[in-house]
């Protein structure tokens, strides 16, 4: 991959105020381009600097924030491993100054030392007082990056309350290294007002379309969790194969994600799921439209069978995991993204219809999974009886609009 400089890296260079809030819609290259000017900035010291990335948790940062600044350097030779500290996940740059990265959920870290400058990312994901704690031991300046799915802390405590915030809005047609396949992806939900609004336009959303709300975000799975299923969505070039581990604890349902990954073939899959029923066995539920990879997949030694499915079954599997108290570990990166972005669809007068937008291929694992344990005839009956959540929902949100 290339990094050029775009659109999107200019605006955030020019930036001057203490506080530097970037809102934006999804492939902006906000991350991108802020880790950009960062590596530009320490680059060209004439003091060593100390600069912060931070996020809610360690795997998303490792896989975010952190797999980007690597990947930047790497792309524009000038990665050298002997300045790559991985224990501390700190890199020196040839001006003596560094650039760490660490999670907010480390007390002694967001408490500690002092430094340069900050960059804090998806900032609707820390908590306020988080980044007063690093707001007042940041020298030069700060950057917040978000996608707009609705208020926090910066709409209420910082923006219109301090004089020395600055904001810009960035979207896909900021970021020029694009490929042209995520822009036809992006602009074909032109006509799903809610999610272009959003995602399209970087504009402040209404958190109330969110399909899946008030799960816990938990550390790890308990030793004493009970594993109940595995569940496989299919995936490929367009969409990653996801496996989901489900677990009873305490009544409630634990979701750890165990695979998020493009270009998996059946023997892949049936590969993982072997080393997974290796620590601990369970029978895996798979997405019954592919009744030939099932096959194949069973043909290496694996217990897998085909999820149910029928007329308002999805709808039916939505309103299942509503009822369940649900936890989801903080490993589960891109699972945790798509519980926060699933949002309801909407017609052009803002109406629900029933349909959901967004991203859920760890969703639709988790579902599989989940439904697999509720007994046939309570699903009958749920059926017959539509979701009081979904109904409720749909009814607030229609008389709001």
């Amino acid at each position: 991959m290339s990094y050029t400089i775009t659109t999107a890296v200019r605006k955030i260079a020019d930036m001057q105020k203490r506080i530097r809030a970037i809102p934006g819609g999804s492939s902006a290259g906000k991350t991108i381009s802020i880790l950009q000017v960062l590596i530009d900035k320490a680059q060209r010291d004439k003091k060593p600097t100390i600069t912060s990335v931070v996020s809610e948790s360690f795997p998303h940062l490792e896989r975010g924030a952190m797999r980007d600044f690597l990947d930047i350097l790497q792309s524009s030779h000038y990665f050298q491993d002997a300045r790559w500290n991985k224990t501390l996940h700190t890199y020196t740059f040839e001006t003596g100054s560094k650039l760490e990265f660490f999670s907010v959920d480390q007390p002694g870290k967001v408490r500690g030392p002092r430094r340069d400058r900050l960059f804090i990312n998806e900032a609707n994901n820390v908590p306020f007082e988080t980044f007063e704690q690093l707001e007042i031991r940041t020298k030069e300046f700060i950057y917040l990056d978000w996608n707009p799915v609705g208020e926090f802390w910066y709409y209420t405590d910082v923006k219109d309350k301090r004089d020395d915030v600055e904001e810009i809005t960035l979207t896909y047609l900021d970021n020029e290294g694009l490929e042209e396949t995520i822009v036809k992806s992006l602009e074909m939900r032109k006509a799903r007002e809610q999610w272009w609004k959003v995602y399209g336009l970087g504009q402040l959303g209404e958190v109330e379309g969110r399909v899946y709300t008030g799960w816990q975000i938990i550390d790890s799975v308990p030793h004493e969790a009970r594993l109940e299923r595995y569940g496989l969505d299919f995936g490929f070039s367009g969409d990653p194969a996801v496996i989901v581990a489900v677990y009873y604890h305490n009544g409630g349902i634990i979701l750890d994600q165990r695979l998020y990954q493009l270009g998996m073939h059946n023997r892949d899959l049936a590969n993982a799921l072997k080393n997974l029923n290796h620590e601990r066995v369970a029978l895996t539920i798979a997405d019954s439209a592919e009744p030939k990879s099932i096959s194949e997949i069973q043909q290496y030694g694996v217990s897998i069978i085909p999820c149910e499915k029928g007329k308002d079954s999805k709808r039916y599997g939505i309103g299942v995991m509503q009822d369940q108290r649900i936890s989801i570990t903080k490993n589960s990166v891109e699972g945790i993204k798509e519980y926060r972005n699933y949002l309801w669809a909407t017609d052009k007068e803002g109406r629900m219809t029933g349909e959901t937008d967004g991203n859920d291929d760890f969703l639709d694992a988790a579902r599989y999974a989940i439904t697999s344990l509720i007994p046939v005839i309570q699903r009958k009956e749920f059926i017959n009886n539509m979701p009081r959540f979904y109904q409720q929902q749909k009814r607030s949100l229609n008389k709001a609009r």
